[in-house]
């Protein structure tokens, strides 16, 4: 729950990106406090993904501006990043590693100090330490989704961005990791920037919700006020209506 007065931890003001004259994001604006989570939404091809590039600094906008912490995204990138973190279920960690050596690498490439003592707190807290001597490569993705998970958290990330988290999950692994970031959220309070296809995802764990349609916020609010403004049951029939063409949705905020 998003305290009064929490403070800004990332805000995205009027950010545009274009591809050789196609134009992928189209003035976005937003904001993100601590302890808030906020839901990405959108089709395949809204704008998501190359919104996250931006924000992790892997592309770089056309125009307007990312600030996190405070600071210019361009101008203090390294020292965004180290208060950052990242998990999507599209990128694996090496597999002919161990579990446990790949986190302790990653803890040590984040300045993590104790990083064994780090490492295994994880584990115990998304209940794979039994996967500690497992061979990476050999997860299944569940158990590799936990795993980038541990990863992610492993600089106690100020700013958290989830990539669809529970993409490919059985309902209960489903639902563990949903138990897991809004534990997160309670304990550690983090602004986190989640984005799913899998709306019990987003009605269980986000704050707020931002629509993405064809590089442009269509519609803002908690999942009870989108609901209610589409004048449908929940979000999965949202959903539907946006993606088979777009409304006029409330103001971004």
């Amino acid at each position: 729950m998003l305290a009064p007065m929490s403070e800004v931890l990332l805000e995205i003001d009027g950010v545009i990106k274009r591809f050789d004259g196609f134009t992928a994001v189209d003035e976005v604006s937003f904001k993100v406090h601590s302890g808030e989570t906020v839901g990405l939404l959108g089709v395949n091809g809204a704008g998501k993904t190359t919104l996250m590039n931006m924000i992790l600094g892997l592309i770089t906008p056309s125009g307007g501006s990312i600030r996190a912490f405070g600071m210019d995204l361009q101008k203090h990138r390294l020292e965004i990043l180290q208060r950052a973190n990242f998990c999507t279920t599209y990128a694996t960690l090496p597999g002919n590693l161990k579990v446990r050596h790949n986190l302790e690498i990653f803890a040590r490439l984040y300045s993590v100090p104790k990083a064994k003592a780090k490492v295994a707190e994880l584990l115990e807290l998304l209940e794979i330490a039994k996967l500690a001597e497992k061979t990476t490569g050999q997860l299944s993705a569940g158990e590799s989704t936990r795993v980038n998970l541990a990863k992610a958290l492993l600089n106690d990330p100020e700013l958290l961005l989830l990539d669809e988290p529970t993409a490919s999950l059985d309902p209960d692994i489903a639902d563990k990791v949903r138990k897991l970031v809004r534990r997160v959220q309670r304990e550690r309070h983090p602004a986190i920037l989640y984005t799913s296809h899998n709306m019990r995802d987003i009605e269980e764990v986000c704050d707020r919700v931002l629509f993405l349609h064809e590089g442009k916020i269509l519609a803002a609010g908690t999942p009870e006020e989108i609901t209610r403004h589409f004048q449908e049951d929940d979000l999965e029939d949202v959903f539907i209506k946006i993606a088979r063409g777009g409304h006029a949705g409330t103001p971004a905020s």
